[in-house]
């Protein structure tokens, strides 16, 4: 029996992380660069919007081109031997885990705003604002994961080097237990709550304007099911992952039995993908909530298609 429950993790991480990795590269890497590139090309007047999505593009990009490696690793039943590799990797991997749910929140708060001032006139939707929030929004994070960071320079300086430890094996003189849970509170659970209280906000104002309009316009209530959805998203993939890696980490500590700590290590493996499979579906928000941009996006793609054409037929 004991036999059996220890192999458990290697079969999901070569089987399942490696293929699911692979998986989620080669679908969010094209449309992220997409995205990058059609904001770069195509967007001559940025908004507020603009700056969040692009931030948020970009960070799920820079995470994306973190699975072909793990991938690879875990394919091969192999761990990171590069310990500077290693630090990059997990730093990248929750930077983006807690930064794509902010930029999240500002984008509805961006539309909820844009709602109850059509005309722009709220110095929250000015693009400086956009920019100060932003660089404070990657700033927080930064602070969030950097106890994680020395957890793993410590794990590493111990004499592990050879061994890239995911979040919830780590080691050190910080409460790991204690860290985690800050950090679901802060990084997930805070944030949720905000992309539902935005959600109820943009419900209470359709609702008025609907009222005053004495009509339903199908246009007022897009950004509604898009918030929502945002929110219902993270809701469904980031929660079985925090839950488990809190588990994972008082098992651990609790010194459950062995085939017990392999039971809830291989649920907290199965739930890892999950929880970054947001960066394949955030550019479907690109095109829902980008002023403009999925008209200029297509219109220079359609350009770019006819003049190959030419070129084709000229050669």
């Amino acid at each position: 029996m004991v036999v059996n429950c220890t192999v458990i993790n290697n079969m999901l991480e070569r089987y399942y992380l490696s293929p699911f990795y692979a998986i989620e590269f080669c679908i969010g890497f094209p449309g992220n660069l997409l995205v990058v590139l059609g904001y770069i090309f195509c967007l001559a007047d940025w908004q507020s919007c603009n700056i969040y999505l692009f931030n948020l593009a970009v960070s799920d990009l820079i995470f994306l081109c973190t699975l072909p490696r793990l991938s690879y690793l875990y394919a091969n039943d192999r761990s990171e031997n590069s310990p500077i590799a290693c630090v990059i990797n997990r730093y990248v991997l929750h930077v983006n885990l807690y930064s794509s749910i902010l930029f999240m929140v500002w984008l509805s708060m961006d539309r909820f705003l844009l709602i109850k001032h059509p005309t722009r006139n709220h110095y929250l939707l000015r693009q400086r604002t956009a920019l100060i929030v932003t660089g404070l929004s990657w700033l927080a994070v930064n602070v969030e994961v950097a106890p994680m960071i020395m957890l793993m320079v410590q794990d590493i300086q111990s004499g592990n080097q050879s061994l890239c430890k995911d979040f919830a094996s780590l080691k050190g003189d910080i409460d790991v237990l204690g860290y985690s849970l800050g950090l679901t509170v802060t990084g997930y659970i805070l944030p949720l709550l905000a992309l539902c209280g935005f959600s109820c906000q943009i419900a209470y104002l359709l609702h008025v304007q609907e009222r005053a309009l004495q009509r339903r316009t199908t246009s007022y209530k897009r950004p509604l099911r898009v918030v929502a959805s945002a929110a219902a998203i993270f809701l469904i993939l980031y929660t079985p992952y925090h839950v488990m890696r809190n588990i994972t980490i008082a098992s651990r500590q609790a010194r459950a039995g062995l085939c017990t700590r392999m039971y809830i290590q291989g649920m907290y493996i199965v739930t890892r993908p999950l929880a970054f499979l947001h960066s394949v579906i955030n550019p479907v928000f690109y095109f829902f909530m980008g002023d403009k941009f999925r008209e200029l996006l297509l219109t220079k793609l359609r350009k770019l298609v006819r003049k190959t054409g030419q070129q084709r037929q000229q050669a």
